[in-house]
């Protein structure tokens, strides 16, 4: 599988873009798409399911123009959207049922895939009361069993683990790193914890462009050497941050061991293996 996205662009008015110039090619295996909240991350995903159209540039599957034949998309296509909503009157099953009826799945195994699912998912336990009485985690996890229903070879999840615990994310992680042997799956979240532990290759996004793209050793690379530690009294910290990105902050015998990103050290200062999420800070705050 190969998706292309070549200079695509959402213009709202004459000067507002949701994404502008978006380049990159996909291919199997997981991509995290991350940027902060208005980034354009769901803009993007939705040309992608071909729910909206681009204003200007193209999207290819395997060399098929997603706009002018869709149907080729949506076939192949399983769809998380960020603001996935449910019927609260129906079980699991019933709605699961309802969704593959949609998607024109049937079919003696369909029952199976729906019950293998729930049980991947963690939800067998609950399948047949009604989805109104469930927590928004559970509700969260009916929105990925549908989006796999049809056994899809693009896979696409907005802000999956919203409303999950520890656990319910684990799982998810480890669902979705066996499905990306044979098919495509596109990771969207702010969340640098959601993304650095199963992608194989990151995008970085902001104001609707991309920043950066490649696999995380390559990205990481981009701080070496230029993330430290400081232990700083607490009311330094505000001045602290006027200079520096500071990533994190932990409380240690009444001050401050502060974690910061830095082209040069300081004095006091040592230096720390850098990870994802210094990176991602990084090239967000200097873009």
């Amino acid at each position: 599988m190969r998706l292309d996205i070549q200079q695509v662009s959402k213009r709202y008015a004459k000067n507002t873009y949701g994404l502008k110039d978006f380049s990159i090619t996909i291919e199997n295996g997981i991509l995290g798409l991350l940027g902060p909240n208005g980034a354009g991350k769901s803009t993007l995903l939705k040309m992608l399911a071909t729910v909206s159209k681009p204003t200007e540039g193209i999207i290819l599957l395997n060399k098929n123009n997603i706009e002018k034949d869709p149907n080729y998309m949506r076939k192949q296509l399983g769809f998380l959207p960020q603001d996935f909503g449910v019927y609260p009157n129906l079980n699991a099953i019933e709605f699961l049922e309802y969704m593959a009826a949609m998607k024109g799945i049937g079919g003696k195994t369909l029952r199976r895939r729906i019950n293998d699912l729930l049980e991947g998912l963690n939800l067998t336990h609950v399948a047949k009361r009604p989805i109104g009485t469930y927590s928004g985690g559970m509700k969260q996890r009916v929105g990925i069993a549908q989006a796999l229903l049809n056994d899809p070879k693009i896979i696409i999840f907005d802000e999956p683990t919203v409303g999950l615990d520890p656990e319910e994310r684990l799982r998810f992680r480890n669902l979705i790193s066996d499905l990306a042997n044979h098919c495509i799956v596109i990771l969207s979240s702010h969340i640098v914890s959601d993304i650095d532990t199963v992608a194989d290759e990151v995008a970085i996004m902001k104001s609707g462009r991309l920043i950066t793209q490649g696999n995380q050793k390559s990205i990481v690379e981009l701080v070496k050497d230029k993330v430290f530690e400081i232990t700083l009294e607490r009311d330094q910290l505000n001045d602290f941050k006027m200079s520096h990105i500071v990533v994190s902050t932990m409380r240690k015998e009444g001050n401050l061991v502060t974690r910061f990103i830095a082209d040069s050290p300081i004095e006091t200062a040592t230096v720390q293996e850098a990870n994802l999420e210094d990176a991602y800070l990084y090239l967000i705050k200097t873009n």
